[in-house]
């Protein structure tokens, strides 16, 4: 059996409330690639790549092009069912430099081949990989803005709308980020409360927010300062306010080892979508238990069929906390036959062959024309 047609389809989502990760000079909207992968006998995988310039350097148009002249000739004519090949080859194409190169793009790739091996087997990929996955995952709601009046209305929302937990971004302010808190605090107080800073505190007022938060008894601190301030980690680790939680720049298993030899980090906030898909994904979460430290889910507001993988992996590995997966809450659109609708926080994961989920592709054609990317790239 071999891969025999390879298409690409990029879209904007449109976006039902402000996030910053999410405008841009275009305007604001969640782009994505999907990736469709057809063997010879016919047999189907979709995959979905989710770039995001202002949290990392893959843009959508990037996406599009690395998908398109790079790895669409790597993955042509591999079997299907060798994961770990298609993997070399896409990385024998985009090498890394630090750590994998185009981790976001590549992604889309697994989670497309991941569908294809289910299908051909007949099997969810949690069960695939010899796991048993949970009916429905427990996710938190995103709690983001730059004016406390706006707080108790995002909390009491995702309050109306079942959800217990919360994911609080905070920096580069401590002052505000405990005001806002406590604020969430009020109106949850059982709920567990994710603070997460995406690198924007410099490492002195790290150290003092995190003390600061932990008087209130947030339980982690992700991403406190950029990736690349090792020793800084160390700090932070030694300074044991909180747990201290990577996320940017944790792509590959390597360097998670790596940052954990160096006591750098608590634990991970496991993203499929940032490392390169499921099998890294899967990777990263067997280096943190065999490690004895913490294991976070979270996305990078992750649509359909990316959503799909993520909901599988923390499904099958027994997530203890609720998963920052903020798809639901911030797009405005589902191009599945099924949409993912969150029930008193929480979502169903697929139980199907491959990742579970059915394209339609009316919506998605219609998706791809309003959006119109290729006629923006010339393509």
């Amino acid at each position: 059996m071999k891969i025999e047609r390879f298409e690409i389809f990029p879209v904007i989502y449109p976006v039902v409330r402000p996030f910053r990760f999410f405008e841009s000079p275009r305007g604001p909207g969640r782009g994505a690639v999907f990736v469709k992968l057809t063997t010879d006998d016919g047999t189907v995988g979709w995959g979905q790549s989710v770039p995001v310039p202002r949290w990392t350097y893959e843009t959508l148009e990037s996406a599009v092009i690395v998908l398109q002249h790079y790895l669409r000739p790597a993955v042509l004519g591999q079997n299907p069912l060798d994961l770990v090949g298609i993997h070399a080859a896409m990385n024998r194409e985009i090498c890394p430099s630090f750590s994998t190169g185009y981790p976001l793009t590549k992604a889309g790739v697994d989670l497309a081949v991941h569908d294809l091996i289910g299908k051909i087997t007949g099997q969810n990929i949690a069960a695939h990989w010899g796991r048993k996955s949970s009916a429905e995952l427990t996710l938190s709601w995103t709690v983001a803005s730059k004016t406390l009046d706006d707080i108790p209305g995002i909390v009491d929302e995702g309050l109306a709308r079942g959800y217990e937990h919360f994911n609080v971004k905070v920096a580069p302010d401590p002052e505000y980020d405990v005001k806002v808190c406590r604020l969430v605090q009020e109106r949850a107080p059982h709920g567990f409360l994710w603070c997460d800073a995406n690198g924007g505190y410099d490492l002195e007022t790290a150290l003092r927010a995190a003390p600061m938060l932990a008087a209130l008894g947030v339980p982690v601190l992700e991403q406190p300062i950029p990736i690349n301030q090792i020793s800084g980690y160390q700090r932070l680790v030694k300074q044991a306010a909180l747990p201290i939680i990577l996320d940017e720049g944790m792509v590959s298993p390597t360097e998670l080892i790596e940052y954990i030899g160096l006591g750098c980090c608590t634990g991970v906030a496991v993203k499929p979508a940032r490392s390169g898909g499921l099998l890294p994904g899967r990777a990263q979460i067997q280096i943190l238990a065999s490690s004895h430290l913490l294991f976070l889910g979270s996305g990078l507001t992750d649509p359909d069929v990316a959503l799909a993988g993520s909901l599988i992996l923390f499904g099958a590995y027994d997530l203890r906390y609720p998963a920052a997966l903020n798809g639901p809450q911030f797009l405005g659109e589902s191009v599945l036959t099924e949409p993912f609708v969150p029930v008193k926080g929480k979502l169903r994961i697929p139980q199907g062959p491959g990742l579970g989920v059915t394209v339609d592709e009316a919506r998605l054609l219609d998706l791809v024309r309003r959006s119109n990317v290729m006629g923006r790239l010339g393509m």
